[in-house]
């Protein structure tokens, strides 16, 4: 994949990205070429890839506009695919399947854990770490939508919580 200046693309763990120049910076006492990326999630931060490794990472473009249905459509309880229910896992493996699925960079695999962390959360009580992965997924999905779609990260939550409503609904109700 070859970066040009202005594009948007989806980093591993971290979201959507802004490509700027290529920059040269000193590093151990040597010069390097750097992609300049700037995140879209409103911080301002910047990542600066070595173009020599680039080719390493699961840097994507982002999704088209025509794939946002096909995946919002993903998060719908038991949409996704036929996967081992979540309670059947312990924190443990829980924890090491999400880590593979941010640094896989797919889309899909984010609905696929937020859906899965939706589901679980209605049957109990989620730990911190599971709450934390569930945020962290959200916050990552909603700023790919919003960048694909030119829309605000509220605007992208309220599509996402249209989704997830029924479930939501369904941990909000007394026992």
């Amino acid at each position: 994949m070859k970066l040009t200046v202005g594009e948007k693309v989806y980093y591993p763990g971290r979201g959507p990205c802004l490509v700027g120049a290529i920059v040269q910076k000193v590093v151990c006492g040597m010069s390097a070429s750097f992609y300049q990326l700037t995140l879209l999630d409103g911080s301002g931060a910047e990542l600066f890839v070595p173009v020599g490794n680039f080719g390493d990472l699961h840097v994507r473009s982002l999704l088209a506009r025509s794939e946002i249905p096909k995946l919002l459509r993903r998060l719908k309880p038991g949409a996704g695919l036929p996967k081992e229910a979540p309670t059947t896992k312990n924190w443990r493996q829980r924890e090491l399947d999400h880590s593979k699925l941010f640094n896989s960079g797919s889309t899909f695999d984010l609905a696929d854990m937020i859906e899965s962390l939706t589901q679980l959360k209605v049957t109990k009580t989620l730990s911190l770490q599971d709450r934390d992965t569930l945020y962290r997924a959200r916050q990552l999905l909603i700023g790919e939508i919003s960048a694909v779609m030119d829309e605000s990260r509220s605007e992208a939550e309220a599509r996402i919580d249209s989704v997830l409503e029924p479930a939501k609904k369904l941990s909000d109700s007394p026992n």
